[in-house]
């Protein structure tokens, strides 16, 4: 028995002996395993690229005049990256908290997590860390079974090591946030807290960034827009880790959990959010200046993926306003044509005063344009299969101003959709500060995602009364007449042959009616008198009125014959609101401009705008001008802005909301309305903002029958008039409510009441006097 002792004692040496071979073994076959995956045995390993230049693949930024991003241009990655000094502290502790809360404390590897983790099998937290988890993002394609993950998982391990030595932890925690995709094209935190939250990151509250930070776990499944429930949970446990390590009290944890999500979803894409129009002109812009102004390299740059930012002009803030302007006038508007074009009221519908031959000609040329007809062109589709298509009902997204979301799924055929569509009023508005020339508000249309034409700077529609100012500009800087002047109301006709017109041309006023009385020039124009308007362009030629039109920057074709005077050739926006910023701008004409600056993504300058400018008129003449386009909102066509008209009251009330405005500053503008009412104008100006609006159908007959409804004071101007209400409701927009400065040397008399001083003496009746007016 005494002999048996040793050899229970070699047995367990032997054991113990094993037990440090195979556990050595162990050890040096992990170091080794480790050892092959860094030397890329295993595959090759994700490198650094992305991580320690973090400025590849940017999305371009477009920053507004306040300093706003407006928007991005990206293809798979909207992504701009921030700084860890631009990140909330609440935002890096519940991410500690949740992810890993012995961060600070290892090297890449929780010890203490991964030995939890096998020996619960994962049931009691994982075992990744903060830097396991970005060293997993670099990896673009998922394992395939359960040896890919094994091989995956080492391979993470050794970039999660290498991470910690090359990176701080402040670096590895920004890294991570800048890289993580939150769905929805939030790519990084910062597009995440815009989306999300419509705020910077810097901005979160703690119960938002808890949100984020429960989104770490798997965005698609805490999808805060169709899980709101699974993770308000979510958010409740994040925020309960945060307290659990001390980063929040119990207090503030229990007050915190109280609350419900305050989502604020902004989803940025290129068809939504704010300032849509203007984004994609500003793409075009880009597209250009790159064929122009390629990389030192001789490369091209990439808007898409070189991360420039581009700084605009356009305010964020008077951009909204004149969104929402658009938006509440627009819905009311397009309200009442719908009323009255009903199948019982209008048989043609939307179409009106046109044939069935016309009409067919206009849907068929609309289906050709469309983009249907050209994909189905490109597959090599006969044109009989194609027509065929346009009849076929089909499910799709349609606008709808009664939607809360401006759409609904409905059931119809391509070609009534082209119909339906065509029965939408369009518009477009742009504002612009005269002195600099610097466009403050762009938009294009009611709805990018389903209106993609853009009628500020592609469309082009008659100007009709917004045209005369110019002719009465000629007259006053050629013929020195004063807004005083008066000339008689009666029938006139130009000879034919006379100014290159091939026949007499006697235009009517919009009454048809004539007054027989002599007229100011003040009060002609303030009531768009067409036969005052005849007069003077026959006394300085067409020639001479398109001349100054040019040189205030209308660049499309003006016929030099007397026609013009009324309004006859085609503008659009962009183009007059340039020209009328010359009448605010004492005469010099700034040619509108939107983008000030470009930089690179290292902040290099790669453009600067330099502005372009014309002096056009003198001081007096653009000052007598403006004083005559005071009468317009005084006492004639666009008075509304100020007072109401009893007679008219129940149109407007209809369709004008905000009636009346009641606007008291001095306010220059012009209205204008086309034959048959095919578009309305107002023309808008302070002495720091001028803006154009217009109205109309997509096609010319498309529009009011009635004068009330589709004249340009009952169709833009009051859109002019919302926006110029809000925006002075914001006193730091500096939207100005002074009188427009007049030069010291004014050699033209615009004070009109010594006119009437005479008259009134020479007739010395007091009620002569008010049948003249002024």
């Amino acid at each position: 028995m005494a002999k048996a002792k040793p050899n229970k004692q070699k047995g367990f040496k032997t054991y113990i002996k094993w037990f440090w071979i195979l556990f050595g073994s162990g050890v040096l076959f992990m170091l080794l395993i480790f050892l092959l995956a860094s030397w890329g045995v295993f595959g090759t390993m994700p490198t650094f690229e992305h991580l320690e230049n973090p400025n590849t693949n940017l999305a371009t930024e477009i920053i507004s005049s306040d300093n706003q991003t407006l928007g991005k241009f990206y293809l798979d990655d909207n992504r701009t990256p921030v700084s860890y000094d631009e990140l909330p502290q609440n935002l890096v502790h519940a991410l500690v908290a949740t992810e890993d809360a012995r961060y600070y404390e290892h090297s890449g590897i929780d010890a203490r997590g991964t030995v939890r983790a096998v020996a619960f099998l994962g049931t009691r937290g994982g075992a990744s860390t903060i830097s396991q988890q970005l060293s997993k993002l670099l990896f673009t394609k998922k394992p395939s079974g359960g040896l890919g993950r094994i091989i995956q998982k080492v391979k993470e391990w050794v970039i999660a090591i290498r991470l910690e030595r090359q990176y701080t932890k402040e670096e590895i925690v920004q890294m991570y946030l800048n890289l993580y995709d939150f769905n929805y094209n939030a790519d990084g935190i910062r597009s995440a807290a815009r989306i999300y939250f419509g705020k910077e990151p810097s901005e979160l509250r703690t119960e938002e960034s808890a949100v984020l930070v429960g989104m770490l776990k798997n965005s698609s499944l805490y999808n805060p827009i169709r899980r709101e429930e699974l993770v308000l949970n979510r958010r409740n446990t994040v925020l309960a880790q945060m307290a659990k390590y001390d980063y929040i009290s119990e207090a503030e944890k229990d007050s915190l959990q109280q609350l419900e999500m305050d989502i604020n979803f902004n989803p940025e894409s290129h068809r939504e959010g704010l300032a849509t129009y203007f984004r994609m002109y500003l793409q075009r812009f880009l597209n250009r200046w790159i064929e122009k102004n390629p990389k030192p390299d001789g490369e091209k740059y990439n808007i898409y993926l070189d991360g420039l930012k581009v700084y605009t002009t356009v305010d964020s803030r008077m951009q909204q306003n004149a969104e929402d302007a658009v938006q509440e006038h627009m819905k009311r508007l397009q309200a009442e044509f719908f009323h009255q074009n009903t199948p019982d009221r209008n048989p043609t519908a939307p179409f009106l005063d046109i044939s069935k031959g016309a009409i067919d000609t206009i849907m068929r040329q609309a289906m050709k344009r469309s983009a249907r007809w050209r994909s189905m062109a490109r597959a090599g589709k006969s044109v009989e299969e194609i027509k065929k298509s346009f009849h076929e009902k089909a499910e799709m997204t349609v606008f709808d101003w009664n939607s809360d979301s401006f759409e609904k799924d409905t059931v119809m055929t391509p070609i009534d959709s082209i119909r339906y569509y065509k029965t939408f009023l369009r518009t477009a508005m742009m504002s612009m500060e005269p002195q600099t020339g610097h466009v403050k508000a762009w938009v294009g249309g009611v709805d990018y995602k389903h209106f993609q034409y853009d009628n500020v700077i592609q469309g082009a529609r008659q100007a009709g009364s917004t045209f005369k100012p110019f002719v009465y500009a000629a007259a006053i800087d050629q013929l020195r007449y004063s807004p005083c002047d008066s000339l008689p109301d009666n029938q006139y006709c130009i000879e034919p042959l006379k100014h290159g017109n091939p026949e007499a041309w006697c235009p009517k006023n919009s009454d048809g009616k004539y007054s027989g009385e002599n007229l100011t020039l003040k009060k002609a124009l303030a009531n768009s008198i067409n036969t005052i308007t005849a007069q003077l362009i026959d006394k300085v030629g067409p020639g001479s009125v398109a001349n100054i039109a040019k040189n205030m920057g209308l660049t499309r074709e003006i016929p030099e014959v007397p026609s013009i005077a009324l309004g006859t050739p085609d503008f659009n926006v962009y183009e007059m609101v340039g020209a009328y910023g010359t009448f605010a701008n004492q005469g010099v004409y700034v040619k509108p401009v939107m983008v000030t600056r470009i930089e690179d993504k290292n902040g290099t300058v790669l453009y600067e705008y330099v502005p372009e400018t014309k002096d056009v008129l003198s001081k007096d003449v653009a000052y007598a001008m403006v004083n005559l386009m005071e009468g317009v909102t005084q006492f004639g066509s666009g008075g509304r802005l100020r007072h109401s008209f009893a007679k008219n009251q129940s149109v407007y009330k209809e369709i004008i909301t905000g009636y009346p405005y009641e606007l008291t500053n001095p306010i220059a503008g012009k209205t204008g309305t086309t034959q048959n009412q095919s578009d309305g104008w107002f023309m808008g100006m302070v002495p720091n903002l001028v803006t154009g609006v217009w109205v109309g159908g997509e096609d010319r007959s498309i529009h009011f029958s009635r004068l009330a409804y589709g004249q340009g004071a009952s169709m833009a101007l009051p859109i002019w008039a919302l926006y110029m209400k809000m925006n002075y409701e914001n006193e730091d927009l500096y939207v100005s409510k002074e009188a427009f400065e007049e030069p010291e040397e004014m050699s033209i008399n615009v004070d009109c009441t010594k006119v009437l001083q005479e008259i009134q003496e020479e007739l010395d009746t007091e009620d002569d006097i008010d049948d003249i007016g002024f």
